[in-house]
């Protein structure tokens, strides 16, 4: 899932780099998606859906930390706005990979994935609520469909089917709600500081509430030379290296672009768990992932388009 950048924040890059942002954006989803598939592995061999969350956090600390301190010259401010919503972007992260892994522990990767795919929906409630967005039929329509995209996919319309169980259901949503939370924070944060900054501050967050809720003990019993391998690629592909070339490309992707791109996750996530894990669908449960993919994607455009038109007028005024 994305975030968008305000202008002033984005990296001074040489030009080349335009052409390549796409890449960038796709290849950070992709990841993103590869990154679920390997912690269903490693939940499967035993491991904790925290530990599998910090590992990944952790890992994402030490390579934004690093990238910190390469560009310590145009950190920001970092004043209390900084540091509090850099903070809470902090616990939204920490919640969303940790719900996201239990979700997947549950159910299943493509469930999890989609579902956490629709915090774009909650973004968008929220921002109504704060009155940064304006309704209208087009987002009204989108968000109808994807809650009736849930039902199908989770199959809540047949009790007595009982493929994809309530908690995964939950894990699945609280996951995207989670997200939002980080959303927002970065989004308040970002005028205060740089993006390395503040997912610096937002990682170290998550890393120092989730080192306090896993079972050292299980980690011992759990270990091998195959599944520290694994923690290391989900370590690198979706938490560190991941992030850096979603922000990176993200500064010369347009936004509708980029929520077109995101897409990638999920889909990659679904075809790692049919490839690797066995997970299949039936007929009605793909038809709930197009929904509520389709929708959400038209919602994020929907969103992004108009904040661009009040940004151009913003600027015309000025």
């Amino acid at each position: 899932m994305g975030f968008r950048l305000h202008a002033p924040m984005r990296l001074a890059f040489p030009g080349k780099w335009v052409a390549r942002s796409t890449i960038l954006v796709a290849f950070a989803a992709v990841c993103w998606g590869i990154s679920g598939g390997i912690g269903a592995i490693l939940l499967n061999e035993g491991w904790s859906a925290t530990t599998v969350a910090l590992c990944r956090g952790a890992f994402g600390l030490v390579f934004v930390g690093v990238w910190l301190f390469l560009t310590r010259r145009d950190v920001g401010h970092l004043n209390r706005q900084f540091w509090f919503w850099s903070v809470v972007a902090g616990l939204g992260v920490a919640g969303n990979f940790s719900f996201y892994f239990f979700s997947i522990a549950e159910g299943s990767v493509t469930v999890a994935a989609t579902l956490m795919y629709c915090a774009p929906v909650f973004i968008f409630i929220i921002s109504f609520l704060l009155g940064l967005e304006t309704p209208s039929w087009s987002k009204v329509l989108a968000i109808l469909f994807v809650i009736v995209g849930i039902v199908f996919l989770t199959q809540a319309y047949a009790l007595d089917v009982g493929q994809v169980s309530g908690l995964a259901v939950i894990m699945g949503l609280l996951s995207g709600v989670s997200y939002t939370v980080f959303v927002f924070g970065f989004k308040y944060a970002a005028p205060h500081g740089s993006p390395q900054a503040i997912l610096t501050v937002a990682f170290a967050v998550l890393s120092l509430v989730l080192v306090l809720l896993i079972d050292t003990g299980g980690i011992k019993q759990t270990a091998s030379p195959s599944s520290l391998w694994l923690l290391l690629a989900i370590g690198v592909l979706g938490g560190g290296l991941s992030f850096i070339c979603y922000v990176v490309g993200l500064n010369y992707t347009a936004p509708g672009s980029a929520s077109i791109l995101a897409m990638a996750e999920p889909i990659t996530a679904a075809l790692f768990g049919i490839l690797f894990l066995g997970e299949l669908l039936d007929w009605v449960q793909v038809l709930g992932v197009v929904l509520i993919l389709s929708s959400v994607t038209v919602l994020s455009i929907e969103s992004n388009r108009r904040k661009s038109v009040v940004e151009s007028q913003q600027r015309l005024t000025d």
